[in-house]
């Protein structure tokens, strides 16, 4: 009896695994896509760090 409850924990234990790696392989890592992330000009306008007044003209 001991045995199958053992096999049975076992690929419990697999099968978790395999769903955390598919996990891994279907999302993409967010720490990977916020690193990536550069503000527009129009997103630092809208956090008011850029002022059209202040830029000189071309």
């Amino acid at each position: 009896m001991s045995v199958l409850k053992r096999k049975r924990e076992r690929e419990k234990a697999e099968k978790a695994a395999q769903k955390r790696m598919m996990r891994e392989l279907k999302e993409p890592k967010e720490e990977d896509s916020e690193a990536e992330r550069v503000a527009t000009r129009e997103d630092l306008e809208g956090y008011g760090l850029i002022n059209e007044e202040d830029e000189p003209e071309q």
